[in-house]
């Protein structure tokens, strides 16, 4: 199996998975410096320590690269994490993004075509919901109101994944996730920022004067989703009246869209106090406005996951929380 982005959040707990299940893991990954690069090589470090694991350092942009990787491993399945991530970074360096999220997916998605894979399966985001306002959000609603080039890249991802289903058959499953944490999380992300700062006794910024709500979902949840997914690749349906209500099986295509969520939207205050509470340790709070192309809320409606896989994340935050910290703790000794 080649996973790309294997030195990342997501793609560095679903090979862990894969490698405990048995699997033969091909991880590709760039070890930008977007954030802590020792972070990153850690986190391969560790997966090097399986036979089943290999590791190539290279950029998704990289075509001859990726390809020559690809073609050697030979793999039944495809799933492609690696992505320029970051709303907020998006608005400093938009390049980054169609270099890595547009380029570097469509060398992806070819190679899958020239190895007629038998499933490849994309990360999406909550983000390509831009300023829908129904929620909980679903997979067959209309999504056309992105409200950041990251969350655009996103949504053209999955317009180029269905074309290239569509043309060349090629099974091919879209994932949009929603707030993951959890242990060796970003540091760019809510959780790591806040624990870190209040621990260090540095206030923490808090958008929107706290009226957020997102659904958390924990890292392992997630990775455990996308590996029953695996599974369960979409086939091209006879006819549009042969797809299920609530099904986002494309018609014209062997594709589909499927949420990766807690399916419970949690108010950020309410996130940040039990923060507070596992760390014993009350923040300096930075209330400020709502940031631009930021979103008030996210909530998925995940019952297709729990549809096709039987399964959905059910982890609560606050025992999620409580898992981070500890690593927190134990990984920088704070």
């Amino acid at each position: 199996m080649l996973v790309t982005g294997t030195a990342g959040f997501i793609g560095f707990h679903l090979a862990q998975l894969l490698l405990a299940e048995g699997f033969q893991v091909h991880g590709y990954d760039g070890l930008t410096d977007y954030y802590d690069v020792n972070l990153k090589r850690r986190r391969h470090q560790m997966l090097l320590q399986h036979p089943g694991f290999q590791a190539t350092e290279g950029m998704l942009e990289d075509e001859e690269k990726l390809w020559a990787v690809a073609e050697g491993f030979q793999p039944q399945v495809i799933v492609h994490l690696a992505a320029q991530a970051g709303v907020r970074y998006s608005l400093e360096n938009p390049r980054a993004y169609i270099d890595s999220n547009i380029v570097g997916t469509f060398n992806v998605i070819e190679a899958a075509r020239k190895l007629e894979v038998e499933h490849l399966l994309m990360a999406s985001t909550s983000s390509v919901y831009g300023a829908n306002e129904d929620m909980p959000f679903t997979e067959i609603e209309r999504t056309e109101t992105q409200l950041t080039i990251y969350a655009a890249t996103k949504k053209a991802n999955e317009n180029m994944g269905h074309s290239y289903a569509h043309l060349w058959n090629l099974p091919t499953t879209m994932f949009r996730f929603f707030t993951v944490y959890g242990p060796f999380g970003r540091p760019d992300l809510a959780l790591f920022k806040f624990v870190d700062a209040i621990l260090d006794g540095r206030p923490i910024d808090i958008y929107n004067n706290g009226e957020m709500y997102r659904d958390f979902t924990y890292v392992t949840d997630l990775a455990r989703a996308i590996r029953l997914l695996i599974d369960a690749p979409p086939v091209r349906p006879d006819s549009a009246d042969a797809i299920e209500d609530g099904d986002s099986l494309s018609p014209a295509a062997p594709f589909r869209v499927v949420n990766i969520g807690n399916s419970d939207k949690i108010r950020l205050l309410d996130f940040i106090e039990a923060i507070e509470r596992e760390l014993g340790q009350e923040a300096i709070r930075n209330y400020m406005p709502m940031q631009m192309g930021d979103v008030p809320a996210t909530w998925a409606d995940a019952s297709l996951l729990q549809r096709l896989t039987g399964y959905r994340p059910q982890t609560d935050y606050r025992d999620g929380i409580a898992q981070f910290v500890t690593w927190f703790r134990n990984y920088y000794q704070k």
